[in-house]
């Protein structure tokens, strides 16, 4: 239990501290280049990963409205892992999707009430005439942008031959990273997060 609860706070603790810098100093679109495979470039997401949203207010609402149910159901899984006395990995690895599925549900459920829009200036705390969005309705803060692999695709690429191309351009964050490193963990140490039952020789 101490080791589940020890990786959601860390992972929801370093999350929310990288939005809040990030919405309280950079405007939409700004970007710092660390490394040239490396840029800390705001943007933000209405939907779900890649970009990907359900269309107007009641797509967003449902959105969010399925987030929670999947966090609860998330919740009550790792809880029967620590009970049952799982495998470390798999409880790790549940632990890990839930803070980035928590951290992101945080963003959609309240960046709205608490932020004016980052639209070409860095956003108000507590603005006087309300926040971008009601409740549930705000959107999921992104930063961490790799493009490892700059250039043009040679020309007898079919179709895209001579096209400039970056290799990697998803923007995320770090509850983001928490699930994909959790799910990787699942798929990599499948048989040993959960083990097939002993038969026994009746």
């Amino acid at each position: 239990m101490k080791k589940a609860i020890g990786i959601i706070l860390l992972v929801l603790l370093v999350d929310q501290i990288s939005k809040l810098w990030i919405k309280t100093n950079f405007h939409l679109g700004q970007e710092i280049e660390v490394f040239s495979w490396f840029i800390i470039h705001f943007t933000e997401n209405r939907g779900m990963a890649w970009g990907m949203e359900f269309g107007g207010v009641w797509g967003k609402l449902a959105l969010s409205i399925f987030r929670i149910g999947a966090i609860i159901a998330i919740g009550f899984w790792l809880r029967n892992l620590i009970r049952e006395k799982a495998a470390t990995v798999a409880i790790v690895s549940i632990s890990l999707i839930f803070a980035g599925a928590l951290g992101n549900l945080i963003d959609s459920a309240f960046y709205g009430l608490l932020f004016s829009d980052s639209l070409g200036r860095v956003a108000e705390f507590f603005p006087e005439g309300g926040g971008y969005a009601p409740f549930l309705q705000g959107s999921v803060v992104d930063m961490l942008y790799f493009p490892l692999i700059k250039g043009y695709l040679p020309e007898w690429v079919p179709f895209k031959g001579g096209d400039y191309f970056i290799f990697f351009r998803p923007i995320f964050n770090i509850a983001d990273t928490a699930i994909s490193i959790g799910v990787g963990l699942l798929l990599v140490f499948q048989k040993k997060a959960f083990p097939e039952p002993v038969k026994s020789d009746a």
